[in-house]
């Protein structure tokens, strides 16, 4: 059975929209060496693209590529049309390949628990599995390009973390892997680290 893993931040606007990371399962597991592709997709700047590259090779030491920009397209809007379909992203271009699509755009899921047809999120990724997607959209609203880059970069480790098959961490508050309750402080609050359980579970030691 699929399980979900999500953590919201309510803003008030309409449609009711949150700033969340957020991942499933899916059957397949990822490679124990895999080469990651950092995928743009969309109009987003190539140099945070080339940025993620290089937080991700430094912090998992897999080799880390870029791999060719993918247009947006409509069959991966939300319904609203206003912002794009996470899960639809992550369906569409999931392969045997293991991919992180990078994107400056909103993405939103339906969140079943809240009923809520658009939720917005900052990331979604399988857990185990090859394929997610983090948006910068909701990450650099009223704060510096250092705090974005900061916030990106966590956000990247985290989700190819779940890719890896980490669940959300319940050991340490500063662990990378905190499912963050609805806050983005939470996400500034902990550490480019990730605690002894979690990096014992995938073969990485601090």
């Amino acid at each position: 059975m699929k399980k979900l893993f999500a953590t919201f931040l309510f803003l008030i606007v309409i449609p009711i929209t949150t700033s969340t990371l957020f991942s499933f399962h899916d059957s397949r597991k990822i490679k124990e060496e895999p080469i990651i592709q950092v995928t743009p997709l969309g109009n987003i700047d190539q140099k945070y693209v080339e940025l993620v590259q290089g937080y991700l090779q430094d912090f998992y030491g897999f080799k880390i590529v870029i791999g060719e920009r993918i247009p947006l397209t409509d069959d991966i809007l939300a319904s609203s049309k206003t912002r794009y379909e996470a899960s639809k992203i992550i369906t569409k271009y999931n392969s045997k390949k293991n991919v992180l699509l990078l994107t400056d755009v909103d993405i939103a899921i339906f969140n079943k628990e809240r009923n809520i047809k658009e939720y917005g999120i900052i990331g979604l990724g399988f857990r185990p599995g090859t394929t997610c997607v983090v948006s910068s959209f909701r990450i650099k609203k009223g704060v510096s390009e250092a705090k974005m880059l900061d916030r990106l970069k966590k956000v990247a480790i985290h989700e190819i973390g779940h890719n890896l098959g980490l669940d959300h961490c319940t050991n340490n508050k500063k662990c990378l892997m905190n499912d963050k309750k609805g806050k983005i402080s939470q996400i500034d609050f902990e550490d480019v680290w990730l605690c002894d359980k979690c990096s014992r579970q995938i073969g990485r030691f601090n």
